[in-house]
């Protein structure tokens, strides 16, 4: 299966799950496209091009980490499915239309993976293996994963349909199982766009699983209904958690939440180091 790397006509393009979908490296895509003998800077002229056109071509893309060509993790400008179109469509070349194809293709097997949730699940597994996490934190991402969507689908049958809601719920469980927001976390941890899961340890990562899976459990049993209710839900379940890391901490002297992340150093690496001192 592709994971990382996908190849069209020869030619590697980098991509990467962000935010449950594909994104591209749009410097790798300049390069199967054009003839430039330098892709970076093609797509750097291109990208100030448009801006002073007023597009908002650049505006879908994100700077995301990919493996460069010296095998280091390096943030890359990249674009989802339908930013790379827009993208072809900004570039004159009459290799456009296979790519396009190409893109077709990779969409119709997001398709399959929907239709069939274990294809998802083992394509998440090899990319996280990819990127240099250890087999224990993979087995605890993947966990917690399941636990929030069990939680997000509580949440739906519950009136609570709203990214917006979700992200003001998921703050309050958080808030009250570390002391802080999500947006504290990833400021701590030095993150911007990053997944803030993707830079948890392995206790930060448990105890957002117990705050979820509690806040689920509480949920049922309150029968909340609406966004009041389901918020009020989330902060005891958040509280569960909180009690627990202040516990863990009590008798550690450790802090739980971590300025930790994997930015640099793959996640594997990072926790052989913290073992030898």
């Amino acid at each position: 299966m592709e994971t990382s790397i996908a190849v069209f006509r020869g030619k590697e393009i980098r991509k990467t799950i962000h935010n449950d979908e594909w994104w591209f490296s749009v410097v790798d895509v300049c390069a199967v496209l054009t003839k430039s003998a330098d892709p970076g800077a093609y797509w750097r002229k291109l990208k100030q091009r448009l801006k002073q056109e007023g597009s908002e071509v650049v505006t879908f893309c994100h700077g995301l980490k990919l493996v460069a060509p010296d095998g280091k993790f390096r943030k890359t400008d990249c674009a989802n499915t339908e930013g790379i179109f827009r993208i072809i469509q900004s570039i004159p070349s009459p290799k456009a239309e296979p790519f396009k194809r190409w893109l077709a293709k990779v969409g119709y097997e997001r398709v399959q993976e929907i239709e069939d949730p274990e294809l998802a699940t083992k394509r998440t597994r090899a990319l996280y293996k990819a990127k240099g996490y250890s087999d224990d934190w993979i087995e605890k991402r993947m966990r917690g994963i399941a636990i929030r969507e069990e939680l997000t689908d509580e949440w739906k049958e519950r009136e609570v349909r709203r990214e917006k809601e979700y992200a003001i719920l998921t703050a309050e469980i958080a808030k009250a199982a570390f002391g802080v927001t999500p947006g504290e976390h990833k400021k701590l941890k030095r993150l911007i766009r990053e997944n803030l899961r993707d830079h948890m340890t392995d206790l930060e990562l448990i105890f957002s699983m117990l705050g979820e899976a509690s806040t689920t459990e509480i949920t049922r049993v309150d029968d909340a209904r609406g966004f009041k209710e389901s918020k009020r839900a989330a902060h005891k379940g958040g509280e569960v958690a909180g009690k627990a890391r202040k516990d863990l901490e009590r008798k550690t002297r450790k802090k739980v939440v971590s300025p930790e992340n994997y930015l640099d150093i793959p996640q594997k690496r990072r926790k052989q180091l913290n073992e030898k001192e």
